[in-house]
């Protein structure tokens, strides 16, 4: 195992969906009624996707880096942290390898983004589309993702040393 160049990551994130707020998933804007509560834009797909890439490095964690106290990240762009977090990565000798996410939410229909949210997030890590899945599922009415309450993310990533 000393000489395995290659680490997985796991990374999970939720929001509370609320009134006047803007919805942003995976880099992309969103038409819907409601968007996600959060310090940041609180897009939860880029946190859990940040969460599983610095796991992977043992780099802590997106609230260890970004806290939610630091006025600087008062309403960032979550492409941002994301980039952010590549350069830590790419610092710290590790290369991206690949992503497989999954989005739970009731509403709004999230699988007519995914396209888009797979060519963001692939020009902010420096990769190919085809390095990123994005999966879109329901809890099928169960739960507060089913009661509408908020959204859910979760990534698996594989990083590796060149």
């Amino acid at each position: 195992m000393g000489g395995l160049n290659m680490k997985v990551g796991m990374g999970y994130d939720v929001h509370r969906l609320v009134a006047d707020r803007e919805l942003w998933i995976g880099g992309v804007r969103i038409e819907h009624t409601m968007g996600l509560l959060g310090h940041s834009d609180a897009d939860v797909l880029i946190h859990a996707l940040c969460d599983a890439l610095l796991g992977a490095a043992s780099l802590r964690d997106i609230g260890y880096h970004f806290p939610d106290k630091n006025p600087e990240y008062k309403g960032i762009d979550s492409k941002i942290l994301l980039r952010k977090v590549m350069s830590l990565l790419r610092d710290n000798g590790y290369e991206f390898g690949n992503a497989d996410m999954t989005l739970c939410a009731e509403r709004p229909k999230l699988n007519p983004y995914v396209p888009d949210m797979q060519k963001v997030l692939a020009e902010c890590i420096g990769t190919d589309k085809e390095n990123i899945s994005i999966k879109a599922t329901t809890t099928e009415k169960l739960g507060f993702t089913g009661r509408e309450e908020g959204i859910s993310a979760y990534a698996v990533v594989l990083i590796y040393r060149p």
